[in-house]
């Protein structure tokens, strides 16, 4: 029998791979060389994305992340814009930020104190005459204690939540002094000691001061005073639908899903209302920290004293890497959970936004929020 020709090859080829083995490591197979492995990613990055992956297993739907470190900037995004379409997200894509609105509203009150137009210590009821014959406080409050959240004002929306199913409260548009007349349904008790209370009627009643201080609606004021001169194109607060890149988030009730990406009860929520995006909230608490805003003095007052919890309307998180402080807030609405920390002196900064698992609304916060502001706490200080 004759010698098939593809035979001749096989033995030719084992000929060669003998001859050239001991001069070469990457064998015969004709396989292309692997790359070599990637440098190690850095750790900050490899907890933000594992704390992403687990998210999306918890049934999240997407999670953002912007993180500047000294002039260099990553961005990280996963999941879908929503549910129904599964359109990938993106960093750029609009969510709720929920409390950090309180920041922007807080800027404004801090421009009209330097232009002299408004008193931090003079009482809320010079600039808004129905305050104390509507609410009834039981004593004088004045305009520093509603930005630190010691004025002891009720919550509006405790008795918002008990006038109606879920569904229908979040359809219900609120004006500002909507917001404060719920609050005076509820009683406001007398206390030996003012101390840090959070509510959300205290930035209602800042930000009616400040649009009749103004003669505008408080989303423009913020427009002019910090979106505006900062160029940042998607943070807003205001009625509108939904923008067409926003990540939506979801609730459940009664086993039905529900989206809250625009609920109208938000339009005008100067404590909790604002869309944005995590790469435009690390541009405004960059330029607030750098004076870019705020005279260095009211920057210096916004951060509050060491023994304060909640400056004007910015909290702090301990910064190992120089033992200082990050500057910032949580913010916590339905369906969406957001956290943003700038180091002080902004070179490290860190904004993250969870769409979180769908499932029941409650009061208080969702546990995932204090989460967030542990894995970015720790993400920033592996950044030293």
């Amino acid at each position: 029998m004759g010698i098939h020709p593809a035979s001749t090859w096989t033995q030719v080829a084992t000929a060669l791979c003998a001859a050239l083995l001991a001069a070469s490591t990457t064998g015969c197979t004709g396989d292309p060389r692997p790359p070599d492995p990637e440098p190690d990613k850095p750790a900050a990055f490899a907890l933000l994305e594992a704390f992403s992956a687990r998210m999306l297993e918890e049934g999240a739907p997407a999670v953002l992340v912007a993180v500047r470190n000294r002039g260099e900037t990553w961005t990280h995004a996963a999941g879908v814009r929503n549910l129904d379409t599964r359109e990938p997200a993106a960093a750029g894509d609009p969510v709720h930020v929920g409390g950090i609105t309180e920041s922007l509203v807080a800027v404004s009150v801090i421009k009209l104190v330097e232009e002299g137009r408004l008193d931090l210590d003079g009482q809320v009821s010079d600039y808004l005459p129905e305050f104390g014959n509507l609410l009834h406080p039981p004593g004088p409050v004045s305009v520093r204690q509603l930005l630190i959240h010691e004025s002891g004002i009720p919550d509006f929306s405790v008795p918002l939540l008990a006038s109606g199913n879920w569904e229908e409260t979040m359809d219900r548009p609120l004006s500002l002094e909507q917001q404060l007349a719920l609050a005076a349904t509820v009683p406001w008790p007398g206390r030996l000691a003012r101390v840090f209370h959070y509510s959300r009627s205290n930035y209602a009643a800042l930000g009616l001061i400040v649009q009749r201080l103004r003669g505008q609606g408080i989303g423009r004021v913020l427009a002019a005073d910090v979106t505006g001169p900062l160029g940042l194109e998607i943070t807003r607060l205001g009625e509108g639908f939904p923008p067409p890149t926003m990540v939506h988030g979801y609730i459940t009730i009664e086993g039905k899903r529900l989206d809250v990406a625009r609920p109208p009860w938000l339009a005008e929520l100067p404590s909790a209302g604002a869309l944005s995006t995590v790469e435009e909230v690390n541009g405004f608490y960059g330029a607030l920290l750098e004076g870019r805003l705020l005279a260095p003095e009211s920057v210096e007052a916004m951060k509050g004293s060491y023994t304060q919890y909640y400056g004007f309307a910015l909290r702090r998180w301990n910064d190992t890497c120089n033992n200082r402080f990050y500057y910032g807030l949580p913010g916590d609405v339905d369906g969406y959970g957001t956290v943003a920390m700038t180091s002080e002196d902004g070179i490290r900064q860190l904004a993250l936004s969870v769409a979180y698992p769908p499932a029941p609304p409650t009061l208080g916060p969702d546990p995932l929020i204090l989460e967030l502001q542990d894995v970015a706490q720790e993400a920033l200080n592996s950044m030293c």
